[in-house]
């Protein structure tokens, strides 16, 4: 999963304006096939699937006029219950919460922690996973996500 920050710059204007969040831009490398290219949005009142649609309507429209190049299956989605994290202040606002962390470069031999978000320190995510706490650099963070108890 690949984050798209210059996707992400370019339609959150429009879905900021329709009223929702936009949560995250990312583009799922699929081979030969297609790649998916996934927006997550969310709205204090939830997301149905009326709100999934219009997103999408506005987004493929954008894609078009910026001729977007690239051969993709667009999908919009709710953030969820498991929502991904994808900037600092996400993980500011869910401090105290289960997340499930996968890292680019190992710390300490790991790539993956499953544990308690304890707070952010200038770039670095704090989680405890096991009674043992760990410095992760946000810049080093691959995938990142709420677990659900």
């Amino acid at each position: 999963m690949l984050v798209d920050k210059k996707l992400q710059i370019l339609l959150e204007p429009t879905i900021t304006a329709l009223g929702y969040e936009l949560i995250g831009v990312v583009k799922i490398g699929q081979g030969r096939n297609a790649d998916i290219l996934r927006i997550y949005i969310d709205h204090p009142n939830g997301i149905n699937l009326n709100d999934c649609e219009q997103v999408s309507h506005q987004v493929s429209g954008i894609l078009e006029v910026a001729d977007f190049q690239n051969n993709y299956n667009l999908e919009v989605s709710s953030a969820g219950l498991d929502r991904p994290l994808f900037t600092l202040a996400h993980f500011m606002q869910f401090i105290g919460h289960k997340v499930k962390i996968n890292m680019f470069i190992p710390i300490q031999k790991r790539r993956k922690f499953n544990g308690s978000l304890e707070r952010v320190v200038d770039n670095n995510i704090i989680v405890m996973v096991d009674n043992i706490e760990y410095s992760l650099p946000y810049e080093q963070i691959s995938k990142a996500h709420i677990v659900l108890d």
